[in-house]
């Protein structure tokens, strides 16, 4: 499997999610129909720095080879993130009211992520183009 591929979409979203958490605060809270106080931006900002960090990580490591016991930790964290994430969005996708088709098309796509970086997990990696000793 072409690990390029997931690393890059994967850096992509979530670096897209920071900088709609990072520079539109306020319209998202009024989008969700949050509660707007000063401790609920300062927590969009943060989840904003940690999706902004975790995107980069995953753009600088997509030319890497990963899998299996290369660059474990990236593997692990990814699949931890997606899939505890698409656990809890599947939770919330069930019972909510407004706004249902933003949170299950992210379950979607976390969960699309947790399985791709789940058998990036379990399988060893490849280089392409190299030939097998005989």
């Amino acid at each position: 499997m072409n690990t390029k591929i997931v690393m890059t979409s994967s850096a992509i979203l979530l670096a897209g999610i920071g900088i709609l958490l990072s520079f539109l605060p306020n319209e998202v809270i009024e989008y969700l129909n949050i509660e707007s106080n000063i401790i609920t931006i300062l927590f969009l900002n943060l989840l904003s720095a940690l999706y902004l960090g975790f995107g980069l990580l995953n753009w600088m490591a997509k030319g890497t080879l990963i899998g299996g016991i290369y660059n474990k930790p990236i593997a692990i964290g990814n699949l931890m993130h997606f899939g505890v994430g698409a656990i809890g969005l599947a939770k919330v996708a069930s019972k909510i009211k407004t706004n249902s088709e933003i949170v299950i098309s992210l379950t979607v796509v976390y969960l699309i992520f947790a399985v791709l970086f789940f058998y990036i997990f379990r399988k060893n990696p490849t280089k392409m183009g190299k030939k097998k000793q005989p």
